[in-house]
């Protein structure tokens, strides 16, 4: 692909702010207002001059269609289900994400997640600032994360991460990936049922979209049964949201660890007053040094792209 020499720059919703910087002092670029009469009349006058849009939040078909000349989209993180890639690939417009800096601190939230379900980290956190341990009240014993078995749903870059964290608590682990590992020693799982129902709990680490919508089923919430985990660092829409709530209420499942709901940022009301349950808010890639990590390969991609017409981080459509 040729570079792209004129055109727009669009931002679309909130981004770091190095990158928003950037995009303003070095690009010039437009923002694009939120959805109501505002955008339409901003779309009408400037959509067709925009050749390339830098999102976190997401870019729908609607939007992507009109933008006629729309050559990239650059895409702050790694997951890219928030753009509609069936709008784009018949256009043949080119999309970037941003790989591999924020593995280490997902991996590490991972099993922050895991350790805080297990040993009761947040519950015990809560029981002493309610005043129950000075009213002599009992906390009740947890669960040991060494020596446990452990489950990954989806061995790509980050589940390799979690796995080797994990082995220096002498864990188990095994996995379920849509097609076998060649170069690990893990045990693999044929499907996501037999994977919970050989673990003492399930971290979820696949990619959103609709080929993995509601890929941890009741089925598999019942596999990990009422002495089983599920930590979910992925996408809400991983997980059979409704059939996580009614077994976690139920205690058909031990407890669970989620940094990621269906309809965020709202999390199901029921959750809230369970204690086996840990609730974060989305913050898988949230540290200083991640995201400006990701900023700067945001840009590094834009500068390319607007060079030559390639990609640092080209997502495969």
């Amino acid at each position: 692909m040729a570079a792209v020499t004129d055109g727009v720059i669009l931002q679309v919703g909130g981004l770091h702010p190095t990158v928003e910087r950037e995009l303003t002092t070095t690009y010039d670029a437009l923002r694009l207002p939120a959805p109501g009469d505002e955008r339409e009349r901003f779309l009408a006058e400037h959509g067709s001059q925009v050749t390339v849009a830098v999102t976190g939040p997401g870019m729908d078909a609607a939007l992507i269609g009109a933008l006629p000349r729309l050559a990239a989209v650059i895409n702050l993180g790694v997951g890219y289900d928030a753009v509609d890639v069936e709008a784009l690939r018949p256009r043949g417009i080119v999309l970037s994400n941003t790989p591999d800096v924020l593995t280490d601190c997902v991996a590490d939230l991972a099993v922050g997640g895991l350790i805080d379900v297990f040993r009761g980290l947040s519950a015990g956190d809560r029981f002493v600032r309610r005043g129950s341990w000075a009213a002599r009240e009992r906390f009740p014993l947890h669960r040991k994360v060494s020596g446990t078995r452990v489950g990954i749903l989806g061995l790509g870059r980050i589940g390799r991460a979690v796995a080797q964290r994990l082995e220096a608590f002498g864990c188990t682990v095994s996995y379920h990936n849509r097609r076998r590992v060649d170069d690990v020693a893990y045990a693999y799982a044929a499907s996501p049922v037999e994977l919970a129902g050989s673990t003492d709990a399930l971290i979820v680490v696949t990619p959103g979209g609709s080929d993995t919508r509601a890929l941890v089923s009741a089925e598999v919430l019942a596999a990990l049964g009422p002495d089983g985990f599920l930590v979910n660092v992925a996408r809400g829409s991983v997980v059979d949201q409704d059939a996580l709530v009614a077994a976690l209420a139920s205690g058909a499942l031990g407890g669970a660890a989620l940094d990621v709901f269906t309809d965020e940022p709202n999390v199901p009301e029921e959750l809230f007053a369970l204690d086996n349950v840990v609730l974060l808010p989305h913050i898988g890639s949230a540290t200083v040094e991640t995201r400006e990590a990701m900023a700067q390969l945001v840009l590094r991609n834009l500068e390319r792209f607007l060079a030559d017409g390639t990609l640092v981080t080209p997502v495969a459509l």
